[in-house]
């Protein structure tokens, strides 16, 4: 069964840090671009992050360049967001997402496996 799973989420107060993981099971994670994206309540479902499957090579929104890091675990099947220098803003659900394509990594649409998604809160 194909399926990625999130976790690390939490609540933590402004100026703090979180990592995400992003597990897989059922296929291999080295073989397929990632992102992150996340939603918050009334917004729509945004980029945050993607890592391609062609060189390694990462992106970030603006809103979170200096302050995320994507990276990839090939031995645990795993991709991780860390999370640091967080603001009240970037309270949101984040998902992880696969793809099996190598262009158009900002649009949801193109993403094969989602996540269910984990919750990140960030407040005093």
């Amino acid at each position: 069964q194909v399926q990625l799973v999130e976790s690390g989420g939490g609540l933590v107060q402004p100026g703090g840090s979180l990592r995400l993981s992003c597990a897989a099971s059922g296929f291999t994670l080295n073989y397929y671009a990632i992102g992150w994206f996340r939603q918050a309540p009334g917004k729509e479902r945004e980029g945050v992050s993607c890592i391609s499957v062609s060189d390694g090579s990462t992106y970030y929104a603006d809103s979170v360049k200096g302050r995320f890091t994507i990276s990839r675990d090939n031995a645990k099947n795993t991709v991780y967001l860390q999370m640091n220098r967080l603001k009240p803003e970037d309270t949101a659900v984040y998902y992880c997402a696969a793809a099996s394509v190598v262009r158009g990594l900002w649009v949801p649409e193109v993403y094969d496996y989602w996540g269910p998604g984990t919750q990140v809160t960030v407040s005093s």
